[in-house]
């Protein structure tokens, strides 16, 4: 089973820039999502394995980029112009390889945490 684990959270002004990281132990098409304590959870973006396709939520189109590193196995978001309301905590998980089907469990997730 492919194991994932999200790090690089953290506090950040409105208009602020993070970089969140997801580690796989192996390589695989991967999604990411957040949730808040009132929004149920909700995709953000995906990247297939070769990283030849992207998807993004229509929210973050323009502000968000998802990247990887395959040999290192780790998948990127950068998180640039972040506002209040993206304020959530971050999940990434396995996706099939068209990007349009979660396959994997949840981690942990990383908390983002953006103040105006």
């Amino acid at each position: 089973q492919v194991q994932l684990v999200e790090s690089g959270g953290g506090s950040v002004q409105a208009g602020g820039s993070l970089r969140l990281s997801c580690e796989a132990s192996e390589r695989t098409s991967v999604g990411w999502y957040r949730q808040t304590a009132v929004k149920e959870r909700e995709f953000v973006s995906a990247i297939n394995s070769h990283g030849g396709s992207t998807r993004y939520v229509e929210s973050v189109k323009g502000r968000f980029t998802i990247s990887r590193d395959n040999v290192k196995n780790t998948v990127y978001l950068q998180m640039d112009k972040l506002k209040p309301e993206d304020t959530a905590v971050y999940y990434c998980s396995r996706m099939s390889n068209a990007i349009n089907l979660r396959l994997g469990s949840w981690g942990q997730g990383t908390q983002v945490t953006v103040s105006s």
